[in-house]
Order: C-alpha cells, then structure tokens, then sequence
C-alpha cells in the first residue's frame, strides 16, 4: 500500500505554499549599504558592481528617502577617501568635517527615522589599504584599537546610531564601548564584524573604495594575520562570543553564501541579532552570469537571501536591498 502521507500535499499550488512557508523576506530584513564620494551631482557606478554606484552628498540624500520608501529601515555607510587624505594612522578618520561625518548628518537630516550604521576601519583611510597601522611590516593590534576607538566616537558625535567595526583587531569591541560610555553615548550601539573571514569575495568592494592592500616593500600582502581563515569553524564562535561579552549588541558573519553553516553555528549559540554581509563579489557574480543569460538574476537573488535568512540571520546587509525590496513590493 502506498504511504498515507504525501508530502506533496502541502506543494500543490502557490496558495498552500505560502500558507505553510516558514521564512518570508520582506524590505525589512534588508540593510543597505551606502558608497559615499565627494563631489556634487556625482553618481558613479562601479565597474565591477554593475547597477550599483557611488553617491556625492547631495544625491545620497535622494537615494536614502527611495530606500525608505521602499520599506528599507537601516542604512550601512562607507567613504572613499581621497588620497591625498590617507597616512598610516587614518588621521582623516577623526576629521569632525570628514566625508564620513557629513555623509551621517546628511542621512539624518533627509530621513530622521532612517537607522544609520557606520563603518569602522582603517583600510579606506591608511596609504597602505589595511585596516590598522602598519610598522615593520606588521599591523598593529592594540595602537590600531586605540586608532579605532577615537573613529567610533568620531562617528557617534556626528549622529550614528550604530558603529560597525569590520577590523577584526583583538580587544576592539572593550575599548570602543568604554570609550562610548565615557563619553556619553550609551545608546550608541555596536555591530561587530565578528567572524569576518579573509575572504577572496571582497574584490569588488575595495575597488569601490580603491582601499586593497598596496603592493610594497614591507607591507601585508593581504589581511590573514587579522581576518578568519575561512577553513575554521569553531573559531567564528569563539570571536563572537568574545565580543558580546565585550559589548557588541549585534554581530555579523560576513561573507554570506559559504559561510552559511557558521551563520547557522552561531545563531544557535548567541541570544542577540545576527546580521549577514552579502558581499561584493556574491553580488558580482549573479550580475555576471545573469549579464550573460546563464542565470535568472531575480531568481538566484531572491534564492540566495532566502537561504541566508533560513541559516539564522535576523537581517541582511546586501547590495540587492533595492531591487529585493522593489520584488517584493
């Protein structure tokens, strides 16, 4: 005799479908993040992140109330820097009329609600392109926390409701909420990169950022000493819980797709939000493929978020927040 249960019952049309679907994607799970340029009128599109572009001040006011009217409730901002700005202390970084500084102000006077994270590291910053200060061809761990620390501050006087620091520096997460609450600013909260992998998904964001690692004499070729090896596992929870203890109100995993069961391992260890970086190259590659008819773009994207958000994430900084949301609207 055939099984009683057919497991199929509950596949027969859209409408049973969605009656029993446990992971829904709406706007709200979407973080968006934001490249900042100086400059007037300027919207430069990144040639190895095609759709997806730069913004001067002035347009970044525009793109940030079209999130928000799309349901998109958090912003994730980083700077390009220009160079004659960059040392090897990222002095630029604390500048209180830095491009970062203004870029947070200009989000919060456009839309006041809109949650504004900031990035926290060195690497857009150093003459070098790594996210700490270099000598004898060693970055600095602790100098670098103390550089760090000063930026979080920096970005909480200037409005941000969260700082991100994507670093991985040992201790950094301690010093920026001392430094946080000594100040003041005990509602400023903290997103930690907390199992950031070396990862070789990352090339298109630094040429969003021209903040790659410089190829000289005595510097780093490129950041293994400071990120995860992407072949650990119970590393990425040993860092995030290390940095929950140290303050940390939300941690990430980044990248997403193949890290998915460290997303999972995590989740199920930690009682506070768990965010997910879709990075650069992730973006890249459905662009690419789709670009050459090998992929449906809309179907693998919304795939690829539905997974990440199955493996545990509570939300999702990605760079298809806008045409996710635009989908699902």
């Amino acid at each position: 005799m055939f099984p009683l249960r057919r497991n199929r019952r509950l596949r027969t049309n859209e409408a049973v479908r969605s009656l029993v679907r446990q992971h829904i994607l709406s706007p709200k799970d979407f973080q968006a993040p934001i490249f900042v340029t100086e400059g007037k009128q300027k919207k430069e599109e990144i040639a190895s992140m095609p759709g997806y572009y730069r913004f001067s001040l002035d347009l970044l006011a525009k793109e940030v109330k079209e999130l928000w009217d799309l349901g998109i409730k958090s912003v994730l901002l980083f700077v390009k820097v220009e160079e004659h700005l960059k040392d090897n202390k990222g002095t630029e970084a604390v500048n209180a009329d830095g491009l970062m500084q203004r870029a947070i102000k200009t989000v919060k006077n456009a839309v006041p609600e809109m949650l504004v994270m900031t990035d926290v590291a060195l690497d857009p910053y150093s003459m070098y392109g790594h996210d700490g200060i270099i000598e004898n061809g060693r970055v600095l761990n602790d100098e670098s926390v103390q550089a760090l620390a000063h930026m979080a501050l920096s970005h909480a006087q200037a409005g941000a409701d969260f700082v991100a620091p994507s670093d991985m520096m040992d201790g950094r997460i301690l010093v920026m909420r001392e430094t946080l609450e000594t100040e003041g600013f005990i509602n400023t909260g903290i997103m930690s990169y907390s199992a950031k992998f070396a990862s070789a998904f990352y090339g298109p964001f630094r040429d969003a950022l021209d903040s790659a690692p410089v190829d000289a004499k005595d510097i780093p070729k490129n950041k293994n000493s400071y990120q995860m090896d992407p072949a650990n596992r119970d590393e990425a929870v040993k860092e995030t819980l290390m940095d929950i203890e140290e303050g940390a109100d939300i941690v990430m995993v980044k990248p997403g797709l193949c890290y998915l069961d460290i997303v999972r391992d995590i989740r199920n260890e930690v009682n506070v939000p768990v965010s997910v970086y879709q990075v650069s190259g992730e973006y890249a590659m459905i662009k690419a493929a789709s670009e050459r008819g090998w992929l449906d773009h809309d179907a693998v994207m919304m795939e690829q978020l539905t997974a990440i958000k199955r493996a545990g994430a509570d939300f999702i900084a990605t760079y298809f927040a806008k045409d996710a949301a635009k989908l699902i609207s």
